[in-house]
């Protein structure tokens, strides 16, 4: 299955991974090699990491404490201290390392590193008062995205995941309704037709 990127910032992703939280949850991270695919498809980190069973548990624990501490904020609501523990646990690791080369930049690091440095992400959003994080608008989406928006008027974590959903859905139920008005208002008219001229 492939991994969405659409809540602006890497922590918001991998938190990401679970979707329709509240109601049937559908977890895109069953297995170390999800995490490691997922890791590999994202933006700013190292290419390819290996994730063993312990770091892969570690790695599901950061994840849920992040969505905890986003779904605190959107809220409005004092960090679960819990969650605010793993998250500065997990950030005081090791960093993966950048290299700067004409080939562009290069980073690279272990799964231990990639950790760390989601959770330092992690925690630069949360710690902004200036970011406007929001939960997606479409029903049963519980993805957390940050909205950079002009006024930030962003009503759903992406498009292609929610909007054209929500857009399409909107539409259809304006068919229907449409329908069926057009149905009650033919069941109500009584046809009256002409006199014939011709012999009866």
């Amino acid at each position: 299955m492939d991994f969405a990127f659409v809540s602006g910032n890497p922590a918001l992703d991998l938190a990401g991974t679970v979707g329709s939280r509240r109601d049937e949850p559908v977890d895109l991270l069953a297995a170390p090699a999800d995490l490691e695919r997922w890791v590999a498809a994202c933006d700013d980190l190292p290419d390819r990491v290996t994730a063993d069973f312990a770091t892969f548990e570690s790695a599901l624990s950061l994840r849920e404490a992040i969505y905890q501490l986003a779904l605190d904020r959107v809220l409005a609501r004092p960090f679960d201290a819990g969650s605010l523990r793993t998250v500065n646990d997990t950030a005081a690791g090791p960093v993966p390392t950048i290299k700067l080369s004409d080939a562009g930049l290069r980073i690279s690091g272990d799964l231990r590193a990639v950790l760390s440095h989601i959770a330092r992400s992690g925690i630069t959003v949360l710690a902004d008062p200036r970011a406007h994080l929001r939960e997606c608008g479409r029903t049963g989406c519980t993805r957390i995205y940050l909205d950079r928006s002009r006024g930030a008027r962003r009503t759903w974590c992406g498009m292609d995941e929610c909007g054209n959903r929500v857009k399409a859905a909107a539409y259809r139920a304006r068919r229907r309704a449409s329908t069926t008005a057009e149905g009650r208002g033919s069941e109500g008219t009584t046809w009256r037709g002409g006199r014939s001229n011709g012999p009866s």
